[in-house]
């Protein structure tokens, strides 16, 4: 059967996300932006990311050591989820992004609910305002009832969890850059990517390492 229209400018934007996700990581990570994390019931648009070199030097990517059972995932290839747990509490996701064995990744910071507002306010239900409901890295996963399972996921796919292109373009001027939130390592660079005056983006913390006493 032929594609209509629509379906093949949706098949020409979906090819060109996945393009954009296997070259480098800095314009992935803008890239990503305005983009839909649709899973089940519920979609997040993408306001906050940072990105992670990996194996290229960056002290704060949990592959900057090399490979591991719980970061395999993010030596490629480009476009997987690579899902892990924090603070023995919490879930938090990156998108896999670059060529294979660099394990570049970008770090889904905030998002706005767009779309299944009852069942993330189901999952979060000490949260007031529902811009708050996905304003943070393990907020966004909760809000998605994204977990363990999610773990090495081809997000471009038609699978559970699914990644789609901007609804509209992001114009170049509506992105901020700067430091990364609470990193122990280049905390100065500039790799944390942001929609300029969303309210769903998250609060910048600077790491603040611990005195000995």
């Amino acid at each position: 059967m032929d594609l209509l229209p629509g379906d093949r400018a949706a098949d020409a934007d979906l090819a060109a996300l996945a393009d954009l996700l296997a070259g480098p990581l800095l314009p992935a990570a803008r890239g990503l932006l305005g983009c839909r994390l649709h899973a089940g019931e519920v979609t997040v648009r993408i306001t906050e990311v940072e990105a992670y070199a990996g194996t290229a030097g960056d002290p704060a990517s949990h592959a900057h050591r090399g490979r591991t059972p719980r970061n395999a995932v993010m030596f490629g290839p480009a476009g997987h989820a690579y899902v892990y747990f924090t603070y023995g509490m919490h879930w938090c996701m990156n998108v896999v992004t670059g060529v294979e064995g660099e394990a570049a990744a970008v770090l889904l910071r905030a998002g706005e609910v767009v779309d299944g507002l009852p069942t993330a306010r189901a999952r979060r239900p000490a949260v007031r305002r529902d811009v708050d409901l996905a304003r943070g890295p393990a907020r966004l996963c909760s809000a998605l009832g994204v977990d363990r399972s999610a773990y090495g996921e081809y997000l471009l796919g038609d699978g559970p969890l699914r990644l789609r292109p901007p609804a509209r373009p992001v114009p170049p001027e509506a992105v901020v850059a700067g430091p990364r939130v609470g990193v122990t390592g280049a905390h100065d660079l500039p790799w944390r990517f942001w929609l300029d005056g969303d309210p769903t983006v998250s609060a910048y913390r600077r790491h603040v390492p611990r005195t000995r006493r």
